[in-house]
């Protein structure tokens, strides 16, 4: 790309980025442990403590967890992704970044979108001040639903299409789409005890809760009239490109703003060249090809594919840390 952004525009960049992976990261959490808190109150006590345990190891936070604490008890694992100080990846602590980025970057966000931040930030910070407990937790995660969603409308209602738009949508999209991927490879891999448990009632439960966790339980039923088999449902989550949530959707909509980027520098650089090859690679699947692989492996190179992805588009427009 032979017009780089000067470096101004590179730190706004990587502050914007940022910002939206932050507020995503944050808001898949809080639907996370929605999910993961229905599942428990249906089931067993031991059966309860795996689904806590199958929501920290989504979360790549059961090895920091497990160094704090004994046990899963749900009130105190969603303390402990919620607002726990033994937790660099807290969800306060995601909210904290993303509000410190949108302080350093107040000029190039409208004022609209700096006070959903900043009021967001201060909802949360006092209503996590204390301890989560059973009867507080549906409160305190649809807070940081609100929260997010504020963010995203403010942004949308107010905000340019202009470069800035475009890495906010970017950074969201990439989280969006790691955090699908990775959802779906704990249901298949991680949760599921044994190849034997496909189509029995344990596999029809943990789709569900796949389901749940990215707010699809409704479109997917709607479209399926309630049918639920591994097939469709992983056809939804990753094929579906009319799905928000799906690994098709957000690729197209990345296609989209990485392309606005182009026409605004007059060149294509390497990310368009490593988004199109991703592209191609996801589009090129049928859902019975991704069985027959093996939707772990299907998965794990989708979600090494979309870190590339993210490292390449920091690469390009200078804000890599």
């Amino acid at each position: 790309m032979n017009d780089k952004p000067p470096p101004v525009l590179a730190r706004v960049a990587h502050g914007i980025f940022w910002i939206y992976r932050y507020l995503e990261r944050a808001e898949n959490t809080a639907r996370l442990l929605e999910a993961g808190n229905r599942m428990a109150l249906t089931r067993g006590i031991t059966a309860a403590d795996e689904e806590w345990r199958s929501v920290l190891t989504t979360l790549g936070q059961l090895k920091a967890y497990d160094e704090a604490h004994r046990g899963y008890d749900g009130p105190q694992v969603c303390d402990f992704v919620l607002r726990s100080r033994d937790n660099s990846e807290s969800v306060l602590t995601m909210i904290e970044r993303a509000r410190n980025n949108a302080r350093a970057c107040r000029s190039a966000i409208t004022a609209e979108v700096w006070e959903a931040i900043n009021e967001g930030w201060m909802t949360l910070r006092d209503l996590l001040a204390k301890p989560v407990r059973a009867s507080s937790l549906g409160t305190a995660l649809a807070a940081v639903r609100r929260q997010s969603s504020l963010v995203r409308g403010s942004t949308y209602g107010s905000m340019l299409r202009n470069e800035i738009y475009c890495f906010s949508r970017i950074g969201t999209l990439l989280e969006r789409a790691d955090n699908s991927a990775r959802i779906l490879d704990v249901k298949y891999y991680v949760l599921l005890p044994s190849p034997a448990h496909v189509g029995m009632p344990l596999d029809t439960a943990q789709w569900d809760h796949v389901l749940r966790s990215l707010s699809g339980d409704r479109a997917y039923r709607w479209l399926n009239a309630g049918r639920m088999d591994a097939r469709s449902i992983a056809e939804f989550l990753i094929l579906d490109d009319r799905f928000p949530r799906s690994l098709s959707f957000c690729y197209a909509a990345m296609r989209s703003n990485l392309a606005r980027l182009a026409r605004i520098h007059g060149e294509e650089g390497a990310a368009h060249a490593c988004l199109r090859d991703a592209d191609l690679k996801l589009a090129r699947w049928t859902i019975d090809e991704v069985f027959d692989r093996g939707l772990h492996e299907f998965l794990i190179d989708f979600i090494v594919s979309n870190q590339r992805l993210a490292h390449t588009i920091a690469e390009e427009y200078r804000f890599l840390d």
